[in-house]
């Protein structure tokens, strides 16, 4: 059996970065740069007041109280036209820009208003409140990198810089087949001997969460014409995902039916539990990874490998592998065997500030209820040793956008 670094690593090699394509900026979020971003302005453009008071010269204010002559007002977006001279002051809004001669803010909380003047009851030091030219960014910056998965507060930075398009890497079309005679769709008759189809309307969002487009190609039955048909239907994908077929009983069913569609086998079962029937190949140019028909051996399979593969596709910085915690074990574990475990588990916050790691006592992977209560799987390497409570143990979060986008 291949280890799951090995598998890893040949899936991730195999793949290519898909090309660019142009979007509108408030299209942007959750889309992967494909190009830096420059900024098309300086903001703010000019000196501005960072507070509402009053324009004034610092010099004017170094004892006081004083009173000085009010001379007009900047607003934002209505810049005062003349100049502060000694003695005078301009009123200032939030975001108004600096009048020529002044070089300081008071703040209106430290002032008296009258007609026509303004008397300063607290000093001010040149420069206080006022934000200077540039002070968010210049013409020419670099604020946003290419590989950068997009932020609401990205999409809004790139639209402060006067960016109107983005350049972002094409999302990956992933098209998903189940297999499998005992499987129907949620709302179809459900007959004695099968089960509702969960895997392809799970593994379709996770595509989704993971920044691909997912094309349901629906269930194909235990029978080659229909296989071969709805497989072809994968053409012009980036992606051929299936769910189901790669048990030892049916996977000759699967590797056959496609081989006549040019399917070449890279490799068959994994060391991992659970997950170890997962197959992964080509059929010509398109990428195959047969996913087991188990619904958590095919989500956590979706977590190991689909995420790491969209994110290569997408050029996106974390392609390697999915992050990694380190938490505190609540409860011991006995030894491991040759396969690379992952176990259903929940975190929490310990009260020293690290986390802590709780598996659930069963760790079946037919029960989709425990997979949906988890928020992470504890990782055990093959062969690892008992485990007491307290012990510190790798954990791989399952991202909580699988729970809501």
């Amino acid at each position: 059996m291949l280890s799951v670094d090995d598998a890893l690593a040949r899936i991730l090699g195999s793949l290519k970065t898909l090309p660019l394509e142009q979007i509108a900026v408030g299209d942007g979020l959750g889309r992967v740069l494909g190009e830096d971003v420059a900024a098309r302005r300086t903001q703010p453009p000019a000196e501005v007041s960072a507070m509402d008071g009053y324009a004034v010269r610092a010099e004017d204010v170094k004892t006081v109280p004083v009173t000085l002559k009010i001379i007009g007002q900047a607003p934002a977006g209505n810049a005062f036209a003349g100049a502060v001279s000694k003695g005078e002051s301009v009123r200032i809004f939030t975001g108004g820009t600096l009048p020529a001669g002044a070089d300081t803010v008071v703040m209106q909380e430290n002032t008296e208003a009258a007609e026509g003047t303004v008397t300063i009851l607290k000093s001010a030091e040149k420069g206080r409140f006022v934000r200077p030219a540039g002070l968010d960014f210049k013409t020419g910056d670099i604020r946003l990198k290419a590989g950068r998965v997009l932020t609401a507060r990205d999409v809004g930075l790139a639209a402060a810089m006067n960016v109107p398009w983005l350049m972002v890497r094409r999302r990956p079309r992933v098209a998903i087949l189940a297999t499998g005679d005992e499987i129907v769709m949620p709302g179809d008759p459900v007959g004695p001997d099968q089960i509702v189809s969960s895997n392809s309307i799970a593994l379709a969002a996770a595509v989704r969460v993971f920044g691909g487009e997912p094309c349901m190609l629906g269930i194909a039955p235990d029978d080659r014409d229909a296989l071969a048909a709805m497989a072809a239907g994968a053409s012009g994908a980036d992606l051929l995902l299936t769910s189901g077929g790669a048990s030892v009983g049916d996977h000759d069913l699967v590797q056959s039916v496609l081989g006549e569609i040019g399917f070449e086998l890279d490799f068959w079962k994994i060391a991992m539990r659970p997950g170890k029937p997962l197959i992964f190949g080509h059929v010509g140019d398109t990428p195959v990874l047969g996913l087991p028909g188990n619904p958590v051996s095919a989500m956590v399979c979706a977590i190991v490998y689909l995420r790491p593969a969209l994110a290569r596709m997408l050029g996106a910085p974390d392609a390697e592998a999915s992050p990694r915690l380190t938490a505190k074990l609540t409860a011991p574990l006995g030894e491991n065997d040759e396969r690379q475990d992952y176990l259903r588990a929940k975190l929490d916050n310990d009260p020293d500030g690290g986390l802590t790691v709780t598996p659930f006592a069963r760790q079946d992977s037919s029960m989709l209820a425990m997979l949906a209560q988890a928020d992470c799987l504890i990782l055990r390497p093959p062969f690892a040793p008992p485990l007491d409570s307290g012990a510190m143990v790798d954990v791989l979060p399952i991202p909580g956008s699988l729970d809501s986008a």
